[in-house]
């Protein structure tokens, strides 16, 4: 399988670059900054440059010529303003929609947040709010598209190690997962087309990746899919 991961260069996508080309996949990472070219040949993956940012529908769809899967692991990242996370969190991942669409790529896979589709605490700052409400609107936009979508939240991020082991829910997850966890889901739900149409929540439990995905993909509900 051939792979695109937006955003290849950040903490998420790097973990799922190397898992999946460990196992023999094709990945390239959309990435921003020429100087990160160099991480991401080390991992394994192909480094393209591509700033969602300014480039096109067009560059964007030549980037993913050849690919079977999208996953959608950008973001403006800590210290960014209330401005990039409309035009990285939300616009960015629009644009890999549309360019997905006009490749006919079915399958994308997007990297979402605690508290995406609910709108922010009444306490949450400005540049929070901003997020969770650019992480709706992207989530909203594609799950209103015709592809094989499937929608991750996870729990607080944290850089501990991973366990191997989570809880996959419907409903808004509480706690923190590991961001080495949330790579192995990813590569699990890429595996499980039975995911697709799924806005799955994330949080570390005791339950294995595989199992715990497995698990959500049987258990379709009303709540968590599109029927």
């Amino acid at each position: 399988m051939k792979i695109a991961i937006a955003g290849g260069h950040g903490q998420i996508a790097r973990r799922l670059g190397r898992l999946l080309t460990a196992r023999g996949d094709r990945v390239i990472g959309l990435i921003r900054n020429p100087a990160h070219n160099e991480d991401l040949v080390a991992d394994g993956v192909q480094p393209v440059v591509c700033d969602l940012e300014a480039a096109s529908c067009d560059e964007v769809a030549d980037a993913l010529s050849g690919c079977d899967a999208v996953v959608f692991a950008a973001g403006a990242g800590p210290g960014s303003g209330a401005a990039r996370k409309h035009t990285v969190d939300h616009q960015a991942a629009v644009l890999l929609t549309e360019a997905a669409l006009q490749t006919g790529i079915r399958r994308y896979v997007m990297v979402s947040t605690r508290g995406a589709g609910s709108p922010p605490p009444a306490h949450a700052d400005e540049v929070w709010a901003a997020y969770v409400h650019a992480k709706t609107a992207a989530d909203e936009h594609l799950m209103a598209q015709d592809l094989d979508w499937t929608v991750l939240r996870p729990a607080a991020l944290t850089d501990d190690p991973g366990t191997g082991a989570v809880r996959i829910t419907a409903e808004r997850s509480v706690g923190e997962v590991t961001r080495d966890d949330v790579a192995r889901v990813l590569v699990a739900l890429l595996d499980t087309a039975a995911t697709a149409g799924l806005v799955l929540e994330v949080a570390q439990g005791s339950d294995p990746v595989t199992g715990a995905v497995a698990h959500a993909a049987s258990h379709r509900t009303g709540a968590a899919g599109r029927g």
